[in-house]
Parts: C-alpha cells; sequence; structure tokens
C-alpha cells in the first residue's frame, strides 16, 4: 500500500464504500499513488479532508431507460450520470453506449475526468454518463427511441450551466442529434448543453478529429522533447477502428509515421504498406461494417481474429485507441521485445498497472490516458465558448487551439513530475498537475462544498 497513513485511510475508504468496483477502484489507487509527494508537501490536504472529498462524487444519478424496438418489443436499460466534480466548472464528461457500461465503469471515467479536465486549463469539471444499451445492430428509429428516452431523465439533471455531455463509445453524430432533438422538445430551449453536435446546430469544425489529433500533437511533444525525436518515419500501431483511432491515424500519417495495424473488437489487420484510412472509413463511419472487410478490398493486408494480438505487431509508436485495460502486462513485454519506445493512450485507462510499470521500467516513454486523450474534452469545451458566444471558429483556428492545448498539457505534466521528484514519470506528472488546481480551487470554496 502506501507510505502515507492519509492515503492507506482514504483508500481503504473507498474500497468499503464501492466494493468489487474494480475499474473504479483501480483508477483511485493509481491517482492516489501519484500524490504521495503532494501530500506530504502539503498537510492542508489532510486538514480539509481533500482526498475523502475527492474520492467521492458529489451525486450519482441511476436510472431505468424504457424503449421500444421495431417490433413492439418493449425493452429496459439502465442510464447513468455521476456528477463527480464541479471545483472549477460545470461537470463535463461523455455519455457511453456499451453493454459493459455500469456505475464502476463510469465512476471511474468520471473520477478520470476531474484530472483530464483540470489539465485542460479549461473551467469544466469532471462527471461521465452512459448506458448498458448497445446501439449496434440497432435501426435508426430504435436508436432514436432509446436516445429520447435517456434523455427524457437525463435532461432534469443537466444543462449549458450545470453539466454539459458529450459523445464517448457508442455516442456518436447520431445518437448526440436525437439527444440534443428531445432536450430541446423538453426544456423549450436552444442551448449549448450537449458538445459533438452536427455543425448545422451550434457544433464546433475539428471536434470529431480533436481526440485523435490531439493524442498526436502530444506524443509528438513528448518525443521531441524528451527524446529530440517525431513521429517522421516511425512505425505506427493503433488499436481500435472508431473515431479517436481513425483520426489519431490520419495525423500521425501527417506527421509521417506510417500506421500498420488497427482493430475493432472482432479482431485486427495488418497492412505493411500501411493502413488505407479511407477503406477504413468507408467501412467503419459509412458502412457501419467490421474492420475485416478491409482485407476483401486491400490486396496483401492480413486479418486475425481476436483482439490482443495486435500488440505482437512490430512497431516503433503504439496508441491504444479501444478501451479500458486492453494492453496487460504480456502485451506490454511484446511490445517491449519489439522495440517500442513509445506508447500514447488514446483511450481511457487502456493499459493496466502493470503494463503501465513494465513500460516505465524498460524506460518507454508513455503518455497517460488522462493527458493524451484530453484533445476531445478541450475542443468540447471550446464548442461550448462558441455556443456562449453564439459563434464559431474555423477548422484552422480550432486546431491551432487544440495543438496549443495539447503541448501545453505535456509540459504542465513534465514539469510536475520534476517538481515532485519524478522526472519523466507522465502519470505521476499528469495527475499531480490535474489535482493541485482542483484541490486549490476546493480549498478555496470552503469545506461546506
Amino acid at each position: 500500500m502506501f507510505k502515507s497513513e492519509y492515503l492507506n485511510r482514504v483508500y481503504a475508504g473507498v474500497e468499503a464504500r464501492n466494493p468489487g468496483e474494480k475499474e473504479f477502484l483501480q483508477a483511485v489507487y493509481e491517482v492516489l499513488e501519484s500524490l504521495e509527494p503532494v501530500v506530504e508537501a502539503n498537510p492542508r490536504l489532510e486538514q480539509n479532508g481533500i482526498l475523502e472529498r475527492i474520492v467521492e462524487p458529489e451525486r450519482q444519478i441511476f436510472f431505468r431507460v424504457p424503449w421500444v424496438d421495431d417490433e413492439g418489443k418493449v425493452h429496459v436499460n439502465r442510464g447513468f450520470r455521476v456528477q463527480f466534480n464541479s471545483a472549477i466548472g460545470p461537470y463535463k464528461g461523455g455519455i457511453r453506449l456499451h453493454p459493459s457500461v455500469n456505475a464502476s465503469v463510469i465512476k471511474f471515467l468520471g473520477f478520470e475526468q476531474i484530472f483530464k479536465n483540470s489539465l485542460t486549463s479549461l473551467p469544466i469539471g469532471g462527471g461521465k454518463g452512459g448506458s448498458d444499451f448497445d446501439p449496434k445492430g440497432k435501426s435508426d428509429m430504435e436508436v432514436m427511441r432509446f436516445c429520447q428516452s435517456f434523455m427524457t431523465e437525463l435532461s432534469k439533471h443537466i444543462g449549458a450551466d450545470t453539466d454539459v455531455p458529450a459523445g464517448d463509445i457508442g455516442t456518436g453524430a447520431r445518437e448526440i442529434g436525437y439527444m440534443y432533438g428531445q432536450y430541446k422538445r423538453l426544456r423549450n430551449e436552444f442551448t449549448g448543453v450537449l458538445t459533438g453536435k452536427g455543425l448545422t446546430y451550434g457544433g464546433s469544425l475539428a471536434r470529431t478529429e480533436a481526440t485523435g489529433f490531439g493524442l498526436c500533437y502530444f506524443v509528438e511533444e513528448m518525443l521531441n522533447c524528451m527524446k529530440n525525436d517525431s513521429f517522421k518515419g516511425k512505425t505506427v500501431v493503433i488499436s481500435g477502428s472508431g473515431n479517436v483511432a481513425i483520426y489519431a491515424n490520419q495525423k500521425a500519417t501527417e506527421l509521417g509515421g506510417k500506421v500498420v495495424a488497427m482493430s475493432d473488437s472482432n479482431g485486427y489487420i495488418v497492412d505493411k504498406n500501411g493502413i488505407n484510412l479511407d477503406v477504413v472509413k468507408q467501412i467503419k463511419e459509412v458502412e457501419r461494417g467490421r474492420i475485416k472487410e478491409y482485407v476483401n478490398r486491400v490486396s496483401g493486408a492480413e486479418y486475425h481474429e481476436g483482439c490482443s494480438g495486435i500488440w505482437t505487431v512490430k512497431c516503433d509508436i503504439a496508441l491504444p485507441c479501444a478501451t479500458q485495460n486492453e494492453i496487460n502486462e504480456d502485451s506490454a513485454k511484446a511490445l517491449i521485445a519489439n522495440g517500442v519506445m513509445a506508447v500514447g493512450e488514446g483511450a481511457n485507462m487502456p493499459s493496466t498497472p502493470e503494463a503501465v510499470a513494465a513500460f516505465q521500467s524498460a524506460g518507454v516513454l508513455f503518455a497517460p490516458a488522462k493527458a493524451a486523450n484530453a484533445g476531445g474534452v478541450a475542443t468540447s469545451a471550446l464548442e461550448m465558448s462558441q455556443n456562449s458566444m453564439r459563434y464559431s471558429w474555423t477548422f484552422e483556428e480550432v486546431d491551432a487551439k487544440l495543438k496549443g492545448i495539447m503541448v501545453n498539457i505535456f509540459h504542465n505534466a513534465y514539469n510536475a513530475a520534476e517538481k515532485y521528484g519524478k522526472k519523466d514519470n507522465l502519470v505521476a506528472g499528469a495527475n499531480i498537475a490535474g489535482f493541485e488546481k482542483v484541490a486549490e480551487a476546493m480549498l478555496a470554496q470552503g469545506v461546506a462544498y
């Protein structure tokens, strides 16, 4: 456990209150572990119960979501919204629609979101939501009926200055559109309550690309600062083939890398000539198909069943962009054995603690999710700003702001790690830099907060 008695006491309390919630407990442990030198240097944190308060959500909303399929059958899913911390701004975090969604997953994501949002330097707090509904295989009308039912309850708890949800796994432009339409109908107001909206009704240019682009901007700055290197000439493996993975592929390629592998939940493709991104976009964004279709359209490409094998593909840079805990210790060791020099997390917590330790022990540059994938929420906050101003920036303006934010996040994390004797440890640096801003705000607002 921890050297600090205070940290041990806090974590024991979290375990007692949240039994069996392994994803949430993993996220809390990883953050507390990083904060040990901060707690030692700042006794006010214990005196004011900052850690006890920051690990407990301000509000948890769980609700049923009944909806009717195209055959007239009634289904009931479970909806979640965890409003974790609003010390520096309104709650901000995505809505995940996936069968794996449960209280633990949503709480882990909401907890991580506190620090990720803080790192952007923008005034947004941490929250997360979702449902165990699976949009895959559902008709547009079924998805619409689900989204309307989901928003009927959620609308009571969100607002442009209270809680601003966005998309996440399973929640794309279609789902955001249906949810926004229902919110507007119920509340009789046109407001920036959701981000990731379509461009015709308040969305921001570059939002679709933001998480993937931001990941590569962070990794590029990490390579430049810590290795005097770049993406140029590097072989890249990217897990996933959703929004984050697709645009990470695009930006990595623009920066001079060659992406040779991508995946989905069934398996992965390898194309040693470099993935043809236009084909992937057609399959995944237009046809909503499976990645294995790629080998029927591009000669020389290979398809392999199962997801974990993608980490045995030789590469210089690995960008896990699929889901939590997809890289375990064995996968990390396979990457290390094949000479990987940098790992950048595009998904939320895609590496297990054992995998992270393996990367760090081997001297692999490691960009943790809460810092490296903050580009999406940063651009969502820029969308909020544009909505408030009733104005829109060009793609180039938003992209330039995004790049500046990601470069700044890297240096904040890098400098915080060095300040507390953890030089080059960006996991600790990101946790510390994100935490300090929120802690100062909580101290300033009093114990009643």
